[in-house]
């Protein structure tokens, strides 16, 4: 069942019925001021952090579900309703709700009157700009009062809702004309205010919730809209909101439109008043300015839009396939984007409080917009790499605001310092930017602790060389990957977290997975030493590879498969030899990668056994079987019912593994179908099941365990989109950036005849024809640039601004 179509032209997803299975939302800014919003109008904006800078409050877990948003209410002769449907939820005669790229369109329209709402967060502005069109398309005369509503979060969001006994006396407005300014705590500690602004007189306002609303009412029913008249009140203390009313007359066939904006003023202290108690609106003046007009709105609008097709132009594919196409050009890259924007902060499913910014997933993202935004990801990697320790391990998260590590976590996640290498390999691989290895940057953000970044990265090589089990296999530490296979936490407290309770020395408990991507990620290193002239180094990283592969194939390998892991009584983890949980997807995917087994059979032996017992309908599991108990040496994977998160649960994220280590096989028809499985456009026409947004990968979906097999948790902030856009674009597809120039390696579907692959790459654009006359998955027989023949698959770096036109032969 759907309940709205692709509309690829404008590249946009409409939803035509507004009771989606579950919200279904949307992401606006591009760098400071974010938005979330519902298909119904539902979410919140912040500023940089989502925990500390909050501007609206949400209400998480709600019931019902997905109410506080930005609302427009049209009260018509007694008559009210919102153009989103909800929060009055008033049938209306049309609803549609366009989700585009950073921005969303959502129209209504009851009793005549047609209402469209553009929301939108314009390029470097820090505001939420909302573009609201009535029009009367009946035959009679209509006079309606138009009232808005946003409420106000105490900036905090974790102490929003925990700190009551103080934040019902704290809240402070002011009132100008037709901007509410919210300046809670602004008196004190803060130097910053929050404003919504109406360009056009208003008819009257609010600023107390319980004077708008009523205390005993709710969004559906707000007390002043039900009597069609503000109150004009003034917060003092308990709940800040904003809310204008408009008195408005539309003739048959007219329509007038007003401009709304949510901003953010950020003011230095000595220049924070305008006089006593005022405070200095200065720049809100300024913002408001700047958008006071529908043109000038239209304008930045168009300006957003030509951004986005910009970054999408960096990689474009023309094929057979209309549900191909749409992933990669549009909501794969467009995910990353925001991946990379949020990291796992603030979403649906993230509340923005708890997690800021992870440094595994993290380095992640960056290989999905790498190409889109280098010069920021060389940002980012630095910011990383600045939250590193001196050993190498490195800060679980980081708060975006401070870009400090979040000490609350701490650091012992073996997998985390591995991550750095790879996305620094692949932001080097992107730009061909070495000069980045020769940055000076701190451990712990203490610049008395700077080295180069060069270092850091070999600190994270040798973090896992110097912290090896029994087996030479790395320590798991807290954890790897799987946050939640906590070998060394054995806890029998209610309410410990199972990711910073450590009951062991960590000593004995050892992860295969992090072993293959040693071996895999190493290779990188070593390229970088040799780059760097390190020759005695790179050998000497050579050999600490060589060993792990030893030790993986003498220790990490079950006969079938590769063995997921030992516990801290060094007995195997994901074996045959196992009651539960014999065989895991991650280090099957990770030693594929690596090229284990490969000469052997022995890889092509544990995807097999992928097939054979990971494989569902709607992709692959974590693990099989599923733990149908608590087991205290495993930790919170056993925690979960059967089917559900990590035990056994289907995470789209290492499916995107194994679709990579088919294509080291060859078997591009199995890749392609792993991906088919996942991907959201394919599986549009079973929303009803999968129940979350069809044009973006979710995180979970539930295994064959569940009772709910099929449907899906956690959207939009995943390591899914990156790993996905790898995946399909590099691994299949076959465009894949090298040291040295584009290698091109497709490996697909044996009956495609081929498809084009347009990639700004290092100044260059490439347009590349991929021709399949001999209907083979794997294999180049000949390539022409710009028609002279080539020898070898990598495409030479002309960085000349042209474009080149590159024919490919497979074979």
């Amino acid at each position: 069942m759907k309940f709205g179509f692709f509309d690829d032209a404008n590249k946009e997803y409409v939803i035509t019925v507004p009771r989606t299975p579950y919200p279904w939302i949307n992401y606006l800014g591009t760098e400071n001021f974010f938005s979330l919003i519902s298909n119904t109008a539902g979410g919140y904006c912040f500023y940089r952090d989502a925990r500390l800078r909050r501007i609206t409050r949400y209400r998480y877990n709600n019931v019902p579900i997905d109410m506080g948003g930005r609302y427009f209410y049209i009260y018509d002769n007694g008559d009210f309703w919102s153009p989103g449907w909800s929060p009055v939820k008033r049938e209306l005669e049309s609803y549609e709700c366009r989700h585009g790229l950073g921005y969303t369109k959502i129209a209504g329209k009851r009793n005549g009157i047609k209402a469209e709402v553009t929301f939108f967060v314009p390029l470097n502005y820090n505001g939420e700009v909302q573009k609201l069109i009535l029009k009367n398309e009946g035959q009679d005369k209509k006079k309606i009062t138009l009232f808005s509503f946003i409420e106000f979060c105490l900036w905090n969001a974790y102490d929003d809702m925990t700190n009551f006994q103080r934040n019902f006396s704290t809240g402070e407005v002011e009132i100008e004309g037709s901007v509410i300014y919210h300046k809670t705590e602004y008196r004190e500690r803060r130097n910053h205010y929050a404003f919504y602004s109406v360009n056009a007189k208003i008819s009257g306002f609010d600023s107390d919730r319980d004077s708008f609303i009523g205390l005993y009412n709710g969004f559906d029913a707000p007390q002043a809209v039900v009597n069609g008249k503000s109150n004009n009140s003034v917060a003092d203390g308990w709940a800040p909101i904003a809310s204008h009313s408009i008195e408005i007359e539309l003739n048959p066939g007219e329509q007038k439109e007003y401009v709304f904006i949510i901003g953010y003023v950020e003011n230095k202290d000595e220049e924070k008043w305008e006089s006593k108690g005022v405070i200095n609106k200065k720049k809100a003046y300024e913002m408001i300015e700047q958008f006071n007009t529908v043109e000038k709105v239209d304008k930045a609008f168009e300006e957003l839009k030509s951004y986005w097709n910009a970054l999408l132009s960096k990689y474009f594919l023309e094929s057979h396939d209309e549900k191909l196409n749409r992933m990669v050009n549009i909501w794969n890259q467009y995910q990353c984007m925001v991946t990379f924007n949020m990291s796992r902060s603030a979403s649906y499913f993230e509340s923005g409080i708890g997690r800021g910014m992870g440094f595994r997933d993290s380095n992640q993202d960056l290989l999905g917009f790498v190409h889109q935004i280098p010069e920021r990801a060389r940002e980012r990697l630095l910011d990383l790499a600045a939250t590193q320790l001196e050993d190498g391990s490195a800060y679980h998260q980081y708060q975006p605001l401070t870009k400090k590590g979040n000490n609350e976590i701490g650091s012992n996640f073996n997998d985390d310092p591995l991550w750095l290498i790879l996305a620094t390999a692949a932001y080097i691989k992107e730009t061909g930017d070495y000069s980045i290895l020769k940055e000076q940057v701190p451990f712990n953000n203490d610049p008395s602790k700077a080295d180069t970044m060069f270092e850091h990265l070999t600190r994270s090589f040798y973090h896992v060389v110097n912290n090896l089990g029994p087996h030479g296999l790395p320590l798991i530490g807290r954890a790897d990957w799987n946050d939640c296979l906590n070998l060394n936490c054995f806890s029998t407290v209610p309410d410990e977290s199972f990711q910073t309770t450590t009951s062991k020395d960590g000593k004995v408990a050892e992860s295969v997975m992090i072993a293959g991507m040693f071996v895999f990620i190493g290779k990188d290193y070593v390229k970088l030493c040799e780059y760097m002239g390190l020759e005695e180094e790179a050998r000497k990283a050579q050999q600490h590879i060589d060993a792990m592969k030893e030790a993986i194939l003498k220790y990490g390998y079950d006969g079938e498969w590769f063995l997921r892991a030992y516990d801290d009584f060094g007995r195997k983890v994901g074996s045959k030899e196992n009651e539960e949980g014999k065989i895991f997807i991650e280090s099957q995917g990770f030693c594929v990668m690596a090229e284990i087994g490969l000469e052997d059979g022995k890889a092509l032996k544990a995807l097999d056994s992928v097939k054979k017992y990971l494989d569902t309908p709607y992709g692959l599991v974590l693990q099989n079987p599923a733990f149908t108990r608590y087991y205290i040496e495993y930790g919170e994977i056993s925690t979960y019912p059967p089917g559900y998160k990590e035990n056994a649960g289907i995470f789209c994220h290492n499916n995107a593994w194994i679709i990579c280590a088919e294509t080291v096989v060859g078997r591009g028809d199995m890749a392609f179908d792993y991906y088919r499985k996942i991907a959201p456009a394919y599986i549009e026409d079973v929303s009803d099941i999968h129940k979350l947004e069809p044009y973006v990968y979710a995180q979970m979906v539930a295994g064959k365990d569940a009772k709910r097999h099929g449907e899906a948790k956690n959207s939009w902030l995943t390591g899914t989109a990156a790993w996905n856009f790898v995946a399909i674009s590099q691994w299949i597809l076959g465009v894949k950036p090298d040291y040295d120039g584009l290698k091109i390696d497709p490996c697909i579907p044996k009956a495609w005849d081929g498809y084009k692959v347009t990639r700004y790459f290092r100044g260059s654009t490439y347009e590349i024809t991929v021709k399949n006359p001999n209907h083979v998955s794997k294999g180049v027989a000949k390539i022409t640039v710009d028609g002279n023949e080539i020898s070898g698959n990598i495409l030479p770096v002309f960085n000349d601004g042209k474009t080149h036109k590159v024919e490919v032969i497979m074979g």
